[in-house]
């Protein structure tokens, strides 16, 4: 799907009915010549196009290709503000608590519901097709539509809690849904995962041209998700274990680490979900909207927000950058994936052809061991094949891997830790450690000793932590290990105005409170 076939402009259950209006009851006619949805919807191939839809939803302005991965990322622990140029209704998200009315936080909020109405809309309308019209083609688009529903209420769950569930789509503005709670959510997601699981292919299954679809992979991998943050970790172990690491469909780690962030590489062995940007060198981005039409930009705005040659609005945070391991504080070993991770004053970049200045970065510093010196993130930027002026003005076209097979042996890490199988939870970590380009010492090392569950806890949260650094899950980590009392009894509290009762989740955007009387204008506890 790195071609544009999921970039068409797609009619919805939102497709509108013309009519011929005239003072004379008679003369109201419905125009001929404008489809409705009971006259689409009805092939294969109509589904398949509305099942493309809400792929071009989920990497539109509202979520991945901008405002997604700001939400995610400033309400973990790993992000900084890169200065005065953050704008006001991000940095009241990093700094918290945000406010109901925050465009940022509603623009997600409103990406994931329109995801949600096309999810419907496949579903709803897919047993129209005739038995005789491609029904292996008909099962997999719903099985995928189920998918990013699932994900999209995922999302919702752990960024809101308990939310308004839709499963059909919405034909009249006067109906209304009430929030459910945060059980009745995840149960919704584990229906549509079983569902999904049944007809997805593994990624064999699809063609070339398909590349980004999902696979029976990606619906274990969210599964697993899901179920290690409602305590379930026998379910997640078992879904993990699910994903194959042999064959055509297998997956493993990658020996070089930036292949999972640098767009050469895209479709590597290690990435189970990945979400396509396309540049289509015009220099565009799509600002707001859902990025229908096949004119329409497929950049991406994160290599311009994070780049450390740009605009640099968020930078690695003290914290994350002191978590790598040093010979200056004591380890063995410098952990290569800091370099992997960030960029800071005096490294090379455009090709190995320029070296990054003090001056070339906008904003703050920071400090790493003691040393004030300027840093930006590293992965996902591509400015290590661009020179300094390319890179100011580039929209990107590198793609988002959602989900990758490191984070399924991290996640089988945590989940043998909490069943009370501390040595195959350290064998999975010394996995990851020991990638081809990265071989840091095994645990135990003196800083990181694994003798109990509460030590093996530490050093996954720090093996997380350097491994996974800006990739959006941080925050989903933090929900799930405050729940469990790891903060401050493993690791101090990560976020610094964090107030119980409040800060777990965000507020209800105010739109929905003032459109959904069954909301009644009660937001979420503390706000």
């Amino acid at each position: 799907m790195k071609n544009k076939n999921l970039c068409i402009a797609i009619l919805t259950a939102g497709l509108l009915v013309s009519t011929v209006m005239s003072c004379k009851k008679d003369l109201l006619k419905t125009n001929p010549n404008n489809l409705t949805v009971s006259s689409y919807f009805n092939t294969s191939d109509q589904i398949q196009l509305a099942t493309n839809s809400v792929y071009v939803v989920l990497r539109s302005y509202d979520l991945m290709s901008r405002e997604w991965f700001f939400v995610h990322d400033m309400r973990g622990d790993d992000m900084a503000t890169g200065g005065g140029q953050l704008e006001a209704a991000r940095a009241q998200i990093l700094n918290g608590p945000p406010d109901p009315t925050n465009a940022v936080m509603g623009a997600v909020w409103t990406g994931l519901y329109t995801m949600i109405h096309r999810a419907n809309t496949v579903i709803v309308n897919a047993p129209r097709v005739p038995s005789t019209d491609n029904p292996t083609l008909v099962a997999r688009c719903v099985g995928e539509a189920k998918f990013l529903r699932a994900w999209a209420y995922f999302d919702l769950v752990t960024m809101w809690g308990g939310v308004p569930i839709h499963t059909q789509t919405v034909s009249d503005p006067t109906v209304y849904t009430a929030k459910s709670t945060p059980a009745q959510v995840y149960a919704q997601i584990a229906a549509d995962l079983k569902d999904a699981i049944a007809v997805l292919p593994n990624k064999s299954g699809y063609a070339a041209a398909d590349l980004g679809r999902a696979t029976k992979s990606a619906a274990y991998m969210l599964q697993a998700r899901a179920l290690m943050q409602t305590g379930d970790y026998a379910g997640a172990k078992a879904a993990l274990l699910l994903i194959p690491t042999a064959g055509a469909d297998g997956y493993s780690l990658t020996s070089r680490f930036l292949d999972n962030f640098e767009e050469e590489t895209e479709f590597s062995q290690e990435v189970i979900f990945e979400v396509i940007n396309f540049d289509k060198k015009d220099g565009m981005f799509n600002y707001g909207g859902t990025g229908d039409g096949i004119n329409s930009a497929q950049s991406t705005l994160r290599t311009q927000e994070y780049n450390t040659l740009a605009w640099r609005n968020l930078i690695p945070s003290n914290k994350i950058l002191n978590e790598f391991e040093s010979t200056v504080t004591g380890a063995t070993k410098t952990d290569p994936r800091y370099s992997y991770s960030v960029y800071q004053t005096g490294d090379v970049y455009n090709n190995g052809l320029s070296v990054l200045a003090d001056a070339d970065q906008n904003g703050n510093s920071s400090i790493v061991h003691g040393v004030t010196i300027k840093t930006g993130w590293r992965k996902y930027m591509e400015i290590y094949k661009m020179s300094k002026a390319q890179a100011a003005t580039y929209y990107g076209g590198n793609d988002t891997r959602v989900y990758r097979y490191a984070e399924v042996l991290l996640n089988l890490a945590e989940c043998e830790n909490e069943l009370g199988n501390t040595a195959s939870a350290v064998g999975y970590l010394n996995q990851v450690r020991a990638r081809a380009d990265v071989l840091m010492p095994p645990y135990p090392t003196a800083q990181y000793p694994v003798g109990s569950k509460n030590q093996v806890t530490a050093a996954l949260m720090h093996e997380k932590s350097v491994e996974m650094a800006d990739e959006e899950v941080r925050n989903i980590d933090i929900l799930r290990w405050r729940a469990k009392g790891y903060y401050p009894s493993i690791a101090p509290e990560p976020i610094a105005f964090f107030k119980a009762g409040r800060d777990e989740l965000l507020p209800y955007p105010q739109s929905e409170l003032d459109n959904n009387p069954l909301l009644n204008h009660q937001n979420n506890p503390g706000y």
